[in-house]
């Protein structure tokens, strides 16, 4: 393992200004996407809509450091003959891949999962490097709910991704580590504050003891906020707050960024949230976004499918990017949002 080039990859990714877009969305999401906008989930369809957003010169050249890309997606070719992964590259950005396979119910823990894939995960690896991949990505999710997560949850998912994350780095491959705690609820963000630093701290319990060098990983987690059905939404404000305060508590120095998700915010509160945090600085670690819906959705709504469309949804992605661009330094305004509407 060469633990200054993982340095060097992992700090690459969460440069100031600059954030990772997760175009990972597996078949089944992305077709859910499709149908909002009347397009047909084909596999062309599909590849189509990628190379729009990776030929977007302005958005990736200058405010998306990586892409995490579906396996299906890895694979493909621009409709030209030119390999997606490398279209990426030539924007300056570095390509990425999902390789959790998804989540199956938990033993003896009703209502909880944990992610799988780890099985082959080392020979899948090795042909993701040789395509072009340099970093990965595995999601473990924990729900909070009357009487979970349970400790069993929180510890086989902890396992699962440090697991992931020793394979990836013996790989040469930098592991973004994703511990998401769901917003879907209707618990406050107390409650959820202090179910992920539960998550958090069992996490990195994990991580040390499977020996992963946190100086070449990448951390992505969920910001402390309300979950969707509470009655009492917590303020930009007191996200920030409470989420800077929260990961200054659980995660070391050591490691070089943390890259949000946006687990279900809209548009614009990602965006104001990631902001926030910036006016609580300074930090130890890079912070910045990985962001999928929150970076898409604009762009599949002008697009709708068509290739007169291109461009405005090409000027759609561009304006997103631009905007957590800058709230990933703290110089972000909501007046820059009316301004381009």
């Amino acid at each position: 393992m060469n633990l200054t080039e993982l340095n060097r990859i992992a700090t690459a990714m969460v440069a100031p200004g600059k954030g990772i877009l997760a175009a990972d969305e597996s078949s089944g999401t992305i077709k859910k996407r499709f149908d909002a906008i009347g397009v047909e989930s084909t596999e062309e369809n599909r590849r189509d809509y990628r190379e729009m957003l990776f030929r977007s010169k302005d958005a990736m050249s200058q405010y998306i450091s990586g892409v995490i890309l579906y396996d299906e997606t890895i694979w493909q070719n621009a409709k030209d003959g030119t390999p997606l992964v490398k279209l990426i590259e030539q924007a300056g950005a570095i390509p990425g891949i999902k390789v959790d396979e998804g989540t199956q119910g938990l033993p003896m823990c009703p209502g909880e999962l944990v992610t799988v894939g780890l099985d082959k995960l080392a020979d899948r690896l090795k042909k993701y490097y040789e395509r072009g991949a340099r970093f990965a990505k595995w999601r473990a999710v924990i729900d909070i709910g009357s009487g979970i997560p349970s400790m069993t949850a929180i510890s086989v998912n902890a396992h699962a991704l440090g697991r992931y994350a020793a394979l990836c780095q013996a790989a040469q491959i930098v592991p973004i580590v994703e511990p998401e705690v769901l917003m879907d609820g209707d618990h406050d963000i107390e409650r959820c504050y202090e179910v992920t630093q539960r998550v958090l701290n069992k996490t990195f319990q994990e991580l040390r003891v499977q020996r992963v060098a946190l100086e070449g990983m990448v951390l992505k987690p969920n910001m402390a906020i309300s979950g969707k059905k509470c009655a009492k939404q917590a303020s930009v404000e007191e996200v920030a707050e409470k989420t800077i305060r929260l990961l200054k508590a659980c995660v070391p120095a050591a490691v070089p960024g943390i890259a949000f998700l946006s687990g279900g915010q809209s548009d614009e509160e990602a965006t104001a949230h990631l902001n926030a945090m910036h006016k609580l600085g300074p930090l130890p670690w890079g912070l910045t976004f990985s962001y999928g819906r929150a970076l898409q959705a604009a762009p599949q709504k002008a697009w709708a499918g068509r290739p007169e469309n291109v461009a405005a949804g090409q000027r759609a992605f561009s304006h997103r990017a631009r905007m957590n661009g800058l709230a990933s330094k703290g110089e972000w305004q909501s007046s820059l949002e009316q301004k381009a509407a």
